[in-house]
Order: C-alpha cells, then structure tokens, then sequence
C-alpha cells in the first residue's frame, strides 16, 4: 500500500469549537507551558546538583520530569500555533511525528511509574536488600528498558497505520491521535486493531497491573507494622499514588473517548477533555514531588534561599 494515498494535510476540527475563546486559551496555555517547563526543569536542575538526591527513587522523579519535557514540547508549540490560526491543517508526517511523541510520552510515562512501584516496594518490603537490589547499574538498566521498548512499540503501531490509505481528513481533536486516524481509512483496519491491543497491553494493562500488585504487598508488609512504620510508608509513597492515580483516570478517559464520536458532546468539554491527558500529569507530577517529599522541598527551598542571598 502506497503510503502517498490519501490526502496530505489533516484538518484538526475541534479548534473551530473554541472560537472567540482562542485568545484567552492561547495566554492561559502559554502561561501553563511555561509553568510546566520551569517547574519540571527546577525539579532535573535540584536533583542532578544535589548529591544527597543521587538515588534511585529521585533519579526515577527526574526521568518523570524529563518525559514531561518531551510529551509537552511534543504537544504545545503546535497547539499555541494552531489557536492564532484559521486554518487547522496538519501534514500528513507531521501528524504521524505528533501521534509518536505523545503515545511514546504516554508509554514512557507508565513504565516509568512501573519502575517507581519497584522502587518503592523493594524499600518497604526488603529494605535489607534494598541497596544491593537498586543499584545504579540496575537502575539504568531499568531506564534503559522503559525507553526502548515503548519507542519500539508505538513506532510499530505507528508503521501500520501510515500504510493505510485514507478517504477522509477530519480528525475530531486538537491534537493527532491513532485511532481517529484509523477510522478515517478505507480497508479494513483488524490487523491495526490487533497491534493496538497487544501494545496497549503490553505498555498500559501490564504496567497498571504491576503496580497495583506492588502496592497490594506494600499494605500486607504495612498491616503488621507500627502506626509510625505506616506513616512513613504513606509518606514516602503518596505522590507516586497520587501520579499514578491521576494518570490511570487521564489515559482511562481518552482511551475511552476515542472510542466515541466527540462531536456530539459538548464543544468546550470535549476540548477540556481530550486536552487532560496532555497536561494534567505534567503540571501535577513536579509539584506532588516537589512539594510532598521532605527531602526535595527541603533542598529546592535551601537553593532559593541561597539565591535570595547573593
């Protein structure tokens, strides 16, 4: 199949929603990206500087932060583009690059928590082993492991739908995504069906899984323990659940509203939606880490500190 067939540009349709609201959108998002990126950066500048925050649990924040990173700069420079535009057009690689970003973000973003869950039930369930089970070589390991496969994975979902031939060029969002792609394509589409499912799978159900089972031991360690062994526990482990909450419902709601036909809801709230998964984690996740932790809200208030003084 040619990847040539088809039309060229895509058409984004839900910008035409927002209207007369495009200004005020554009300086609140604009504001928001510029939140998302200097938090996030604070957060990979205070862990790489201070080296008290050389462990695993903190180099694992700083790749939650890098990731934001990449899935913002993946959707906001041509979102804030697009909303001082007319026109909504979007080239056909362009387009296939915007769905590779953000479903590699999204992916990354899970196995990242994955290894998070790790991390933490190791801590709490066998903290004598602790420091010879996390070691730095297997912590990059681990890294090395949740970036590859995701690239790999979504670049394989991505492969099969650029060769399908298109008969349509609406595309019911504000930002590209695979499966309204699919259904704009005139062949049957099972076998893009099933290697979205097993890449769902494998990069969502598996991770969720996984997770949920390492906080199951964590509660059945922490059942037998002091009231003051709880606290700490719930101390050290609430922002990852808070995270990994948030993000669970984020992707839960647009994996099932790409099912649905977003035209028929109404306009703002199906912008308002299908925006949340795209921003929501990345403006929480540096302040639950930044804020919630001791240890990092200790040393980013010391350094603001010492900035105050020079």
């Amino acid at each position: 199949m040619e990847n040539s067939s088809g039309p060229f540009h895509f058409n984004l349709t839900m910008f035409g929603h927002i209207g007369y609201y495009r200004y005020p959108v554009f300086v609140f998002c604009f504001l928001l990206y510029a939140v998302i990126v200097s938090a996030n950066v604070i957060i990979i500048l205070v862990i790489s500087r201070e080296r008290s925050l050389h462990q695993p649990m903190y180099v694992l924040i700083a790749c939650l932060s890098v990731n934001s990173l990449y899935g913002s700069a993946g959707f906001f420079p041509r979102f804030l583009r697009d909303l001082l535009h007319e026109t909504h057009l979007i080239s056909r690689p362009g387009c296939f690059s915007q769905i590779y970003v953000i479903y590699t973000y999204a992916s990354y973003e899970f196995t990242v928590l994955s290894m998070m869950a790790y991390d933490r039930y190791v801590a709490v369930c066998k903290p004598l082993h602790y420091h010879s089970t996390m070691t730095s070589k297997m912590v990059s390991k681990l890294s090395l492991f949740a970036w590859i496969y995701p690239a790999f994975s979504i670049g394989t979902v991505i492969f099969f739908s650029i060769r399908l031939p298109m008969c349509g060029s609406k595309i019911p969002k504000v930002y590209c995504a695979n499966w309204p792609v699919v259904k704009l394509s005139c062949v049957n589409t099972f076998i893009n069906n099933l290697v979205g499912m097993i890449v769902t799978s494998t990069t969502i159900i598996i991770p969720l899984l996984f997770v949920l089972y390492t906080y199951l031991k964590i509660l059945l360690i922490c059942r037998k323990r002091s009231a003051e062994f709880k606290g700490k526990v719930f101390q050290s482990c609430l922002p990852h659940i808070v995270t990994f909450f948030n993000y669970s419902v984020t992707i839960f709601c647009d994996v099932t509203l790409s099912r649905y036909n977003l035209e028929e809801l109404n306009p703002i709230l199906a912008v308002i939606l299908s925006l949340e998964f795209v921003v929501i984690p990345q403006i929480l996740n540096p302040l639950m880490y930044g804020l919630k932790l001791p240890e990092m809200k200790r040393v980013i208030l010391r350094l603001l500190c010492q900035n105050r003084q020079k």
